[in-house]
């Protein structure tokens, strides 16, 4: 490969869903065992084992496969802004979104790896480890679900605009549903999906299970980059709750706004929600 060759996505994808399928397998076979270390990072947020298993085996993949692609992981997230903001393109990957549900026993928890180019996500690879199920998108070319029954191409939910109907909102199995609902204005026209990791909350949008997923409390850009690409393919939207779009190494800080997943961007958000 060409040193400062850009890689176009398409190039990428097969490989890098490998690379996540390998990294995954290694956080089942650490969850299955059941036997893992746990500590807290400074952040306050909770990191294993596993989370860091799975990050050697992201980093070191990503190294040889595109030596010149620089890589922004969760647990090695310490990179001034003024050495990435000069990247147009690199890897933005998290090793284990969901870790609290990892340390649960929910099973609900994926691996993920986006490809961001000029701030914009391109491709993204959310792999559920346990379900084994892997979702992806590349920007342009669709969003795709990948289980044992084959591939099929998502699409979220669009409900007519004037809807009245219920709203089936993606909630957190550890969080208070109430948080969410009482950011509606008809909450008793809510119907709830219980899933945990915020991922693959957002991947239950993009395959039309949920019209809505509403996520209150600290994220970051790694969490949002790959499901960006996935929601945006299959039809929906990921936006803070002033309905702006999320960026994407813009900022000193990598941590997103409070954000909403929505299948179904024509509704007027704004006249459904407090």
């Amino acid at each position: 490969m060409v040193v400062g060759a850009v890689m176009k996505p398409e190039q990428l994808i097969d490989a890098a869903i490998d690379i996540a399928i390998q990294a995954g397998k290694a956080v089942r076979e650490i969850y299955e065992e059941g036997c893992f270390e746990r500590e807290i990072k400074q952040d306050n947020t909770p990191v294993t084992s596993a989370d860091l298993a799975s990050h050697h085996i992201i980093c070191e993949s990503l190294k040889a496969l595109t030596p010149n692609i620089p890589i922004l992981s969760e647990e090695d997230a310490d990179i001034a802004f003024e050495q990435r903001s000069q990247w147009s393109q690199y890897w933005l990957v998290d090793p284990l979104d969901g870790t609290g549900e990892f340390i649960a026993g929910s099973g609900d928890f994926s691996v993920i790896i986006a490809l961001v180019e000029n701030n914009t996500p391109t491709l993204g690879i959310v792999y559920a480890p346990m379900s084994r199920v892997c979702y992806y998108g590349i920007r342009g070319q669709g969003a795709f679900k990948r289980d044992a029954y084959g591939e099929t191409r998502l699409a979220s939910t669009h409900l007519p605009v004037s809807a009245d109907n219920k709203l089936r909102l993606a909630v957190s199995r550890r969080q208070d549903p109430e948080s969410i609902l009482k950011l509606f204005k008809q909450p008793e026209n809510c119907e709830l999906r219980v899933l945990g990791g915020a991922a693959l909350k957002s991947c239950l949008v993009a395959e039309g299970e949920a019209d809505c997923y509403v996520r209150i409390g600290p994220t970051g850009e790694w969490d949002t980059g790959a499901a960006q690409v996935i929601v945006d393919e299959a039809g929906g939207a990921i936006m803070d709750l002033t309905l702006a779009p999320l960026s994407y190494n813009q900022r000193d800080t990598l941590e997103n706004p409070n954000f909403m997943v929505v299948g179904s961007p024509s509704l007027d958000w704004q006249q459904l929600m407090k």
